[in-house]
């Protein structure tokens, strides 16, 4: 049998991740990229702006986002990554990005984004498993 969190523990767990975002002076983002980086501004296609503080607490090992600000002129390109970022530039996490039903870590109606685009996220959430070592 493998190693079992409890929800405290999950909770724990995902609230130190997602806390991590709102290091620094300010917001932190969500990069669309076209490829995969844990660098600001490097295969960017979109950025999202997190609120204040982007996660509210956890609860049975998941953690949801605060209202996320679209970017109203987004670079434009075809997702395929996306890297959340402190509001000083520091990844925190990164993952995959299908079309909806595509099995990504997060996925949208389209990947496909033109040069000038309205982008928006309606919602995100972490989840801590119960089993992760």
């Amino acid at each position: 049998m493998g190693i079992v969190l409890e929800t405290s523990a999950r909770n724990a767990a995902c609230d130190a991740i997602v806390d991590l975002i709102d290091a620094g002076a300010g917001a932190g983002t969500l990069e669309l990229k076209s490829a995969d980086s844990s660098v600001a501004g490097t295969n960017e296609v979109a950025t999202i702006t997190f609120s204040a503080t982007a996660f509210g607490a956890a609860s049975s090992g998941a953690a949801s986002a605060a209202t996320m600000t679209s970017d109203t002129n987004a670079a434009g390109g075809t997702v395929s990554r996306f890297t959340i970022f402190d509001s000083d530039g520091n990844s925190v996490f990164r993952g995959t990005v299908t079309t909806t039903g595509g099995g990504g870590d997060i996925e949208m109606s389209s990947v496909s984004v033109g040069a000038g685009d309205t982008v928006s996220l309606t919602s995100l959430t972490a989840t801590m498993p119960t089993g992760s070592f």
